[in-house]
């Protein structure tokens, strides 16, 4: 079995995908279709898309949409756990994730200086709230640098991808991104992303470009 990923030629809302690919060790690569040239080809006209192949190397199941992907990998590889209520309790803190990248969205769209000032309120609250919800759950944890358990979990790998997002490839559009969150950052979740870079699942992705543990406490 094997997998195709079709995103733009960015980070974006897909490392958490790439991530996730990479920890369950399966055979995967990334297509980059031109766009919008590429954009009716698409299912829903949108992207991420994920195709998996099987053993024989054809296409026998394609989703798209980020957050389904995303759970369809971590519930296949074991990354989300059996129990529903643990599982819930990831699944919400992505949600909250996606409410600050919709946050961010609108920012980028504001036509006005009245929006855009209740937009970068929206974002910065929403922000405030992921990463104190991140924090408890970390110290709750035995602040051993993951949010539940001991070893990876689907919380743990989107949170990476998620501040790596806003570090390293939102900043291109909004340049103050980066110091409102690094102000924001506590250090539980300094650590998080740390132990997840460093994570033997994962590190063949996370050591490539520019360190996300570096750049979150950049001055």
């Amino acid at each position: 079995m094997s997998y195709i990923l079709r995103y733009f030629d960015g980070i974006g809302i897909s490392e958490a995908t790439r991530l996730l690919l990479t920890a369950a060790n399966v055979e995967w690569t990334e297509e980059h279709p031109e766009w919008p040239q590429e954009k009716a080809n698409q299912p829903h006209g949108r992207m991420p898309v994920l195709i998996e192949k099987d053993v024989d190397g054809e296409a026998d199941f394609v989703v798209c949409e980020s957050g389904s992907i995303e759970r369809y990998l971590a519930r296949k590889y074991g990354f989300i756990p059996a129990d529903l209520k643990q599982a819930a309790l990831q699944e919400q803190l992505r949600d909250l994730m996606f409410d600050v990248n919709h946050a961010l969205a609108g920012r980028l769209s504001s036509r006005c200086k009245e929006d855009r000032v209740e937009s970068e309120k929206k974002f910065e609250d929403l922000l405030a709230l992921v990463i104190k919800e991140q924090s408890k759950l970390i110290t709750s944890n035995g602040n051993n640098g993951l949010l539940f358990g001991d070893c990876l979990s689907y919380a743990d790998i989107v949170s990476y991808g998620f501040y790596k997002n806003l570090l390293q490839s939102v900043v291109v559009l909004l340049p103050d991104v980066a110091d409102i969150v690094r102000t924001m950052l506590t250090p539980e979740v300094v650590n998080l992303i740390s132990v997840v870079e460093s994570d033997p699942k994962v590190v063949k992705h996370t050591s490539k470009g520019n360190s996300l543990a570096v750049a979150a406490v950049m001055e």
